[in-house]
């Protein structure tokens, strides 16, 4: 992949730009004292903060299933809802790589499978949704990561070819949702990973410890 053939750069949302983390799993603390649960160890809930309401609430409730799950799940969403941007914030590191990329004149995006109606308030509230060049949100479109319509959706937006657009998340159907769009790929190994996980299998074109790094996947520097 060559740094000059790279024209935009589109991010996860959830363990890649954002840090929502703290916000995720303390909505999952409150449900679980409702329920007269003591709270998981932070070590391992961030590891499934990727994995969406089902994957957390699953978590917190092994074995639960149907209108039981569904009803937690309903419940999680309004507490997480509450408590949006308490704690979330960029991922250290992804200030300098925005700036990068807005001096540079490369365009860059989101492709979340986030619902548009935690998303919208939640890069609002970070003032992203005045600097991306487009916001695509788990139910913008009927399907989903991974398959690759969001993404080809997100550079249809921005106007460049998705053999030119470079993708960068945290979870496995992220790297299988570009591979099928036909888009650059790297993984953000700073993110959410699961002790499940095993980001070398997944066949990316790289991966980075730090959003920075993604610098040198470009040709920029920090000042330039």
């Amino acid at each position: 992949m060559s740094p000059h053939a790279i024209e935009a750069v589109l991010f996860d949302l959830d363990g890649t730009l954002i840090d929502t983390a703290p916000d995720l799993t303390g909505a999952l603390d409150e449900l679980m004292a409702e329920n007269g649960l003591s709270p998981l160890p932070y070590d391992l809930t961030r590891g499934y903060a990727s994995h969406g309401s089902n994957g957390l609430v699953r978590l917190g409730f092994p074995g639960i299933e149907g209108d039981a799950l569904e009803s937690l799940r309903a419940r999680f969403l309004d507490l997480y809802a509450a408590r949006l941007d308490r704690e979330s914030r960029l991922f250290a590191g992804c200030e300098t790589l925005l700036a990068a990329l807005e001096r540079g004149g490369r365009r860059w995006g989101i492709v979340t499978n986030k619902p548009a109606f935690l998303t919208t308030p939640l890069v609002a509230a970070l003032g992203l949704d005045r600097r991306a060049g487009c916001v695509i949100s788990g139910d913008t479109l009927p399907e989903r990561k991974p398959h690759p319509a969001p993404l080809l959706h997100a550079a249809a937006l921005i106007g460049i070819d998705p053999a030119h657009c470079l993708y960068i998340g945290d979870a496995e159907r992220d790297i299988q949702s570009a591979r099928a769009a036909g888009m650059p790929v790297i993984v953000a190994r700073y993110g959410y990973l699961g002790p499940d996980d095993d980001p070398q299998a997944w066949q990316a074109d790289g991966a980075v410890d730090d959003p920075r790094d993604v610098l040198a996947w470009l040709g920029l520097t920090r000042d330039s």
